[in-house]
Formats: C-alpha cells, sequence, structure tokens
C-alpha cells in the first residue's frame, strides 16, 4: 500500500501563505489520483483540492477557490497544497490521501488511503 506523509504545517497569521507537501512512497503506479482534505475541530473531515496523475485536471471545494492550488510532481513522488489568503477557517488538520479504482475525486469517502495529517493554525 502506498504510504502518505504530510509536512508543511504551521501557525500562520490570517493573510498568510504556507504550503504543504504529501511525499508519496511505496507503490507509486497505485497513486494516480491524489487529493487533500481537512478535519476542523469538532468537525468532520471535508474535501479540499484534487489532483489526477498528469495534472491536468484539478478539483477544488468552493471555499478554497481561487486561493489554493493544488499540484505534484511526480519525479519527486510528491503533491503539494499551496495555500494563500489564509483565513481563521481554514485552521485544520489537513490529510493527502488517494484511492483505488474508480470514484469521484471530490469526495472523501472515495479515499482509501489517508497520510496521519499536518496542523494548520490560522490567527486572526
Amino acid at each position: 500500500q502506498v504510504h502518505l506523509v504530510e509536512s508543511g504545517g504551521g501557525l500562520v497569521q490570517a493573510g498568510g501563505s504556507l504550503r504543504l507537501s504529501c511525499a508519496i512512497s511505496g507503490p507509486t503506479s497505485s497513486s494516480g489520483r491524489m487529493g487533500w482534505s481537512r478535519q476542523p475541530p469538532g468537525k468532520e473531515r471535508e474535501f479540499v483540492g484534487g489532483i489526477n496523475w498528469s495534472s491536468t485536471h484539478t478539483y477544488y471545494a468552493e471555499s478554497v477557490k481561487g486561493r489554493f492550488t493544488i499540484s505534484r510532481d511526480n519525479a519527486k513522488n510528491l503533491v503539494y497544497l499551496q495555500m494563500n489568503s489564509l483565513k481563521p477557517e481554514d485552521a485544520a488538520i489537513y490529510y493527502c490521501g488517494t484511492f483505488s479504482g474508480w470514484g469521484n475525486i471530490n469526495s472523501v469517502a472515495t479515499y482509501d488511503n489517508w497520510g496521519q495529517g499536518t496542523q494548520v493554525t490560522v490567527s486572526s
């Protein structure tokens, strides 16, 4: 199974930026479609963004469109989430994930493999 490790989280002021990274190891041939989700304190996990293998298609939650950008470097087995104009409501644990087979990349229920997460805190 693919192993995913997120990094890059931290504390940032509202309006600031962070770039999260997700390192992929293991049978990377099964990590074609990747996604990011987040779970704010006391709330359910929600989809943030997704990307296909060739980076020709990206998908975003409405709440982050225009502020977040997902990208990947297949040569380095890395997936990124660039987060700009951060708001206090963006504070959450952020997870990268992947899934086998077919499914809706925009739905967290589709994913069957997640990393351990990285904490993002946004101060107002």
